[in-house]
């Protein structure tokens, strides 16, 4: 089944996996230490991150390592660019409507 990326970084908890392997990768272990809830629960989300492609998963020796797909993260970065443009736009006008507004109080 193929997931979408937006419905996984909806989840709290998978935004916040994602932030703790965004420095170094991290065994499934290690990355439940970090969480009140099993070790189950923690496994579930990292399938998902990773059939999303936003993490990855490396095998070293015996140990599996979870880090963080940055390419995936520049593609949402993109996604959300033309949101970016558009908010910018509007506090532009914001702050022109504002200076407008205190100019005709002070008058």
């Amino acid at each position: 089944m193929r997931r979408d990326v937006f419905q996984a970084i909806a989840d709290p908890t998978r935004r916040a996996i994602m932030a703790l392997i965004a420095m170094q990768a991290m065994t499934p272990n290690a990355i439940a230490e970090h969480f009140d809830t099993t070790r189950q629960a923690v496994s579930k989300h990292l399938r998902i991150l990773t059939e999303c492609e936003l993490i990855t998963q490396e095998q070293q020796g015996r140990e599996i390592y979870y880090q963080l797909e940055i390419e995936k993260m520049k593609e949402i970065d993109k996604w959300l660019e033309q949101f970016r443009a558009i908010w910018e736009k509007r506090f532009s006008q914001l702050d022109q409507l504002i200076a407008t507004i205190k100019k005709q109080k002070k008058a």
